[in-house]
């Protein structure tokens, strides 16, 4: 397993600024360095009124109609003040959102104390949410798997197993019966919430490795249909080799998991020997940990039926 170190610091204000289609109305000094790594922002009315207490200065700074306004009650030099003592923190950027003018104060004091000032139209609880969910996705923990996942009735399946155990020949029957493809090989795995999001590293994305083939572009041999890009994981399957000295659960009721980022997942282990066909097995597997979602289990109910039937006895 090759594990990534977590996202440290945050995203630098350029790519997000790239991201969010911001326009830089002036560039700090540490414009092209500045980070933000704080998965929120701040409305900074209080500070524009001089309460610095509690102040978070990692946060991008948003301007909105409420704070406009309040600053109309205030004169030209009360503005320059207020902008004067917010600027003195090392903020990663000011954005002013919903297309509003800009303070011709606020403009000088950015350009003053070099801070970078920027501008969007969106309304600011769009862009609020906006920054939110992309710095929730781009700071998230990760790791990277070896194995396949895939979309199987809506289930997300990682497939796991040694070298050579039938992991990629699995996932090629399972295209050919209509389920699609997120990853072969590797999988980047981030943790969103109390989500695992799977999806291929960009550089062998869609691609499957096939012995005594080669390597197959699974989007140009089945369709845009065969493959995601990325999908929710509900369920990993070990594969492994037959072995004789090992007792494989044939009832169902001893329910193992595997621990991903801090998260629980179900996890199977299905035994590989000539004459299995795996493709319907995982198939069948993916169903099964769909209607254990919903409350049925069938391994229990019939557990319990046959308790009551030799209580009845």
């Amino acid at each position: 397993m090759i594990v990534q170190d977590e996202m440290k610091g945050g995203v630098k204000l350029p790519e997000l600024v790239e991201a969010l289609g911001l326009a830089v109305v002036n560039k700090g000094e540490d414009y092209e360095e500045a980070l933000v790594g704080i998965k929120d922002v701040n409305r900074p009315g209080l500070q524009l009124v001089g309460f610095f207490d509690y102040f978070d200065d990692r946060r991008l700074q948003v301007i909105g109609m409420a704070e406009t306004k309040m600053m109309e009650s205030m004169t030209a030099e009360q503005r320059m003040e207020s902008f004067t003592k917010l600027f003195a923190y090392k903020i990663p950027a000011l954005v002013v959102s919903r297309d509003l003018d800009i303070y011709p104060e606020c403009l000088t004091m950015a350009r003053k104390c070099q801070r970078t000032l920027l501008h969007t139209a969106d309304t600011t609880v769009d862009f609020t949410t906006k920054v939110i969910d992309y710095l929730t996705e781009k700071t998230a923990p990760t790791i990277t798997r070896h194995g396949g996942l895939l979309d199987i009735y809506g289930e997300g399946v990682l497939i796991t197993g040694d070298s050579g155990v039938g992991k990629s020949e699995t996932a090629i029957e399972l295209i050919k019966r209509g389920h699609r493809l997120v990853a072969d090989d590797a999988v980047d795995i981030r943790r969103v919430s109390n989500q695992l999001i799977g999806k291929a590293p960009e550089l062998i994305r869609h691609y499957i490795e096939l012995r005594g083939i080669g390597v197959i572009d699974v989007q140009q041999l089945f369709g845009m249909s065969a493959v995601m890009l990325e999908a929710q994981i509900d369920l990993v399957i070990m594969l492994e080799k037959w072995r004789e000295d090992k007792f494989y659960d044939r009832f169902g009721l001893d329910e193992e998991t595997v621990n991903i980022l801090g998260i629980e997942l179900p996890i199977l282990t299905i035994p590989v020997q000539p004459g299995r066909n795996l493709a319907a097995i995982v198939e069948v597997a993916a169903m099964n940990n769909r209607h254990k979602k919903y409350g049925f289990n069938a391994a229990k109910k019939l557990a319990e039926e046959i308790e009551r039937h030799v209580q009845g006895g």
